[in-house]
């Protein structure tokens, strides 16, 4: 039996942060968690010792993200998925979803097939829970830095196909309900039991009303890529305000969205209804330079990710910044924290009877943190993953 103790520190608990705390972890799962005024006694425990002001938080889960470190999702390579597992881990990401861009029909299955390949294999690091299809059912109007020649219109043959390619991991899909098919779309998502979100989308609060009722569930990076709010039309962003249970990604890396923008919807969506993303590309953790996102030449400079025509195409952004970013919002405190870059993500995608949060019985996923947020050490399934 594999038994390991991490005391002292902060404890980010399910219910409460134990300061100090402890968490006993057992053959990968979490075990006990708790005051150290009950911390068991055991010689035989490997112990880790963390100082009084070391935070640890449950694993975060990016559902977002494309590439780091020169790959990406659409290299449509083991290799490219073997990097992203093994990198993850040095910003606390311990979960997440393959992401793909809007793409021709020969790379979409190539890189679907690729995740269904690789996800069966012994492999370590951060776990890919599936599959988020950005696109390529979206509105050209709003494509970003999606590319244009390949939209096309909601497809749902197209959709099942590609469920089958990818081994039914596809788990959320970015797509714009206004389109031409778009609600019959949403609905046969959310009847498969895949997250339907808009995003890359012109809809207005009438179209984002009804695709609610079709079962919509998130918006795809909050006021990018969508309509925004006017003040004779409530737009994508506005329509996603008003409702009582879409849940919206946000890139908080302070380029994307203006961190007053964050604190506006933060305090419109509050901590059960927001969560953090990165949306990254290959150049994630690599110099400036250019890079390659969708085809399309990326010139990365001093943080921000933009094709030749200035748009913003993804973000070099790391999970444990967009906590650090999302600590400064108001009201905001440890366990929110936990549910903007973990828990809302996990219940979303149902996994949150494993996965999402220090508790007992579930993966040992946790990310050890300074009070600056920077990372100390993660364990992915109960390993330490990464330790400095």
């Amino acid at each position: 039996m594999n038994q390991l103790l991490i005391k002292g520190g902060q404890v980010v608990g399910h219910e409460e942060v134990y300061q100090p705390g402890y968490i006993l972890v057992e053959d990968e799962k979490i075990k006990r968690v708790g005051p150290m005024e009950e911390v068991p006694n055991d010689e035989s425990f490997h112990i880790i010792e963390l100082t009084p002001d070391q935070m640890v938080f449950p694993g975060f889960i990016d559902i977002h993200i494309h590439g780091a470190n020169g790959y990406d999702v659409m290299d449509g390579t083991m290799e490219a998925l073997e990097e992203m597992t093994s990198v993850l881990p040095q910003e606390g990401t311990t979960s997440f979803l393959a992401t793909t861009i809007t793409e021709s029909k020969e790379a979409t299955d190539q890189a679907l097939q690729n995740v269904a390949r690789f996800v069966e294999t012994d492999y370590t690091g951060a776990e890919i829970l599936g599959i988020h299809l950005e696109g390529p059912f979206i509105n050209e109007k709003r494509a970003g830095a999606q590319p244009v020649k390949h939209i096309l219109r909601p497809d749902l043959d197209q959709f099942d196909a590609w469920q089958e390619l990818s081994n039914r991991l596809i788990k959320v899909v970015t797509m714009a309900p206004e389109m031409e098919g778009g609600q019959e779309f949403v609905k046969h998502l959310s009847d498969q039991g895949v997250i339907a979100s808009i995003g890359h989308s012109d809809a207005i609060y009438e179209d984002v009303k009804k695709a609610e009722q079709n079962g919509l569930k998130h918006a795809t990076h909050l006021f990018n890529g969508m309509r925004g709010i006017h003040h004779r039309e409530p737009g994508v962003a506005g329509s996603v305000f008003l409702s009582d249970q879409l849940k919206a990604e946000v890139i908080f890396d302070e380029i994307h969205v203006n961190p007053t923008m964050v604190q506006l919807a933060y305090q419109n969506l509050g901590a059960e209804r927001m969560m953090l993303i990165t949306d990254s590309m290959r150049g994630k953790c690599l110099r400036n330079g250019v890079y390659d996102l969708g085809g399309q030449e990326v010139t990365l400079q001093d943080g921000e990710a933009r094709l030749a025509d200035g748009t913003l195409a993804g973000s070099v952004l790391k999970m444990n910044e967009a906590v650090k970013n999302a600590a400064q919002l108001k009201p905001m405190d440890l366990m929110k924290l936990a549910q903007l870059s973990s828990g809302n993500v996990a219940k979303s995608l149902g996994v949150d009877h494993y996965k999402g949060a220090i508790r007992e019985g579930l993966d040992a996923d946790l990310v050890v943190l300074t009070e600056d947020f920077e990372v100390k050490k993660t364990f992915c399934r109960g390993y330490l993953t990464i330790d400095k």
